[in-house]
């Protein structure tokens, strides 16, 4: 009897032990994750929906936030457009049953001058989620619109930026010249808000330019086949793509193919092998320094990566 009780003893230990380990394992992965609030103007494109859905199902991200940004300049964009963006973020998650993801409001306007924040819901958050952060944690942020609310969160706390790494879809850029066009949609929605980003001696800046993003795109055969019916989110995605006017090209009237900018930061930032960047200076007009750019993306393995996570949706 007592060699039975100490044998289960013994077992129990073993199995306290191992539930320990687990735990310890499982808290290791989680902490190894890339910490990341994505901001996103939502309700301007379809790509964005895409890419936040990417976003939230990539095992590699850990993503604390979806906050909601204004794109001012667009022809069908009201007078509240973050308000528009807003409501997307909340269907998409809704619709994916997460619950637990934030989801601060941005500004609904754009920086009135270099020196002063638009404070919101969303540039606070970004604060307060940097300044939780361990001594050797980075928060990565993730720029799909107008850089008004990143920008604001720096202004608001500079103290914040060696825990940033922002990764910012912007500019048309020439990277046999090194030259930079800023006549370019999101940066146009927040001329102030870029120059705030390119010109701090320090940050921690990652352009996915337009130029390279432009490469990815999707066809609507293959969103059908991957979508379609297959699930609330799915459908979703689906009907975004059919219903919204693209008021920027009569090119492909029939909307078969459509530019993923969004979805090619997001896979570049979760497998850095599908896509190349390289140092070039900031433009002549900033301050100088070196920033990081994209100069080439893996367009199939990226759509790839994309629909290996949505796969069942």
């Amino acid at each position: 009897m007592l060699f039975l009780r100490l044998k289960y003893s013994f077992f129990i230990l073993i199995s306290f032990a191992l539930t320990a380990c687990m735990h310890q394992q499982a808290a290791e992965e989680e902490s190894e994750k890339i910490k990341l609030i994505v901001d996103a103007d939502t309700a301007n494109e379809i790509d964005d929906l895409y890419a936040i859905v990417s976003a939230i199902r990539e095992p590699k991200f850990d993503v604390l936030g979806i906050t909601s940004a204004q794109f001012h300049t667009s022809p069908l964009a009201s007078d509240t457009s973050v308000l528009e963006s807003q409501y997307l973020n909340e269907q998409i998650l809704q619709l994916l049953e997460e619950k637990e993801i934030p989801l601060p409001i941005g500004s609904n306007q754009p920086l009135k001058s270099v020196q002063q924040p638009a404070i919101s819901e969303a540039s606070s958050f970004i604060v307060e989620q940097a300044q939780q952060l361990g001594a050797q944690d980075t928060l990565h942020l993730v720029i799909l619109g107008s850089c008004t609310n990143v920008a604001s969160a720096i202004l608001q706390a500079p103290a914040i930026v060696p825990k940033l790494s922002v990764h910012y879809i912007g500019f048309w850029h020439n990277p046999e010249e090194n030259s930079y066009d800023k006549k370019e949609f999101n940066s146009g929605n927040d001329t102030l808000a870029v120059e705030v980003l390119l010109n701090h001696p320090t940050l921690d800046f990652n352009v996915m330019s337009a130029t390279t993003c432009q490469h990815l795109v999707f066809e609507k055969t293959k969103v059908d086949e991957q979508l379609k019916g297959k699930s609330a989110i799915g459908d979703y995605l689906v009907d975004r793509w059919e219903t919204y006017e693209r008021w920027w090209t009569k090119e492909d009237p029939e909307k078969q193919r459509w530019i993923m900018w969004d979805v090619a930061i997001i896979e570049a930032l979760a497998n850095p092998s599908l896509a190349k960047k390289t140092y070039f200076k900031t433009p002549p007009e900033n301050t100088p320094r070196e920033i990081e750019v994209y100069t080439a993306i893996d367009t199939v393995a990226m759509a790839a990566q994309f629909w290996k996570k949505l796969d069942g949706e």
